[in-house]
């Protein structure tokens, strides 16, 4: 390897099995770093041994962990250990947005006149423990791991990226846990990125808006909604999970150590604040 090759990482990625996850977790593969694809469970270990497959490069693996609960995190970030030597980046991707149970819609809507107390409590405490919850734990577990385990010469103590939302800024009414949960996330990785700085990991925050992926589907189920969604841009459509991928790789590269704290807005200019 030349002096300007990029050295070889290694990468969790949570919710790695599809959507902007998988597409991360490729991206990261065909830069030459090695990675973890995280799943939630057993319904979608078909879908990650199809990402796995489809990785460049060698050196990588496979994980499952529910992020929810907080017994299982620790679990998580030992096997990306054992599978990567060290992790170097980590990408906290994974979200719900759908209560357990739901008969509802794929999004999971619970707007406050419409929703049981009782059901409102429930979308609220499994989203915050997945989507805010999750992230700390294991940003907490890997980030232990930085600080302990010196990196490879040439490669950065850390990076961390959190997948917030465009809804933490604009509101998402129907879906009030998930845009909260992401605004959470957001201060969450500004907080760790001045506590984590001194010791040379860097964390940042992309906020997009929607995205070409299966749990953006309902806003282009029909003709109708399609349309509404792609106006909301001026690019007149909604952005892909590579294009995503793509930003969130370059948030994690050694030279962006200085974008520490930031929350990039990546939403085509459909919500400017």
């Amino acid at each position: 390897m030349s002096e300007h090759e990029p050295r070889s990482r290694g990468v969790l990625v949570t919710g790695a099995s599809r959507g902007v996850g998988a597409a991360v977790a490729r991206a990261f593969a065909a830069r030459g770093d090695r990675v973890l694809v995280h799943h939630s469970g057993p319904h979608s270990l078909d879908l990650a041994h199809a990402v796995l497959d489809s990785l460049d490069g060698v050196g990588h693996g496979r994980a499952a962990a529910d992020l929810g609960d907080p017994d299982a995190v620790p679990g998580l970030a030992a096997r990306a250990v054992d599978v990567l030597g060290r992790v170097d980046v980590l990408v906290n991707n994974a979200a719900m947005i759908v209560p357990p149970g739901s008969a509802g819609s794929r999004r999971g809507d619970h707007p406050l006149d419409a929703t049981s107390y009782e059901d409102w409590v429930q979308v609220w405490q499994r989203t915050l423990a997945t989507n805010l919850m999750g992230p700390a734990t294991l940003t907490w577990c890997v980030a232990r791991q930085m600080i302990d385990t010196p990196p490879a010469e040439g490669v950065p103590v850390g990076r961390v990226v959190n997948v917030g939302s465009r809804g933490a800024y604009r509101g998402e009414p129907d879906i009030p846990a998930y845009g909260a949960s992401k605004a959470g996330l957001h201060a969450f990785g500004q907080s760790m990125a001045q506590h984590l700085a001194p010791h040379g990991i860097a964390v940042t925050s992309i906020a997009p808006g929607f995205i070409a992926t299966e749990m953006a589907g309902y806003a282009m189920a029909d003709p109708a909604a399609a349309e509404a969604t792609r106006a909301q841009s001026p690019f007149h459509r909604v952005a892909t999970p590579e294009e995503v991928a793509a930003a969130v790789v370059t948030l994690a590269e050694p030279g962006a150590e200085w974008a520490s704290g930031a929350v990039l807005d990546f939403n085509g200019a459909s919500h400017l604040r």
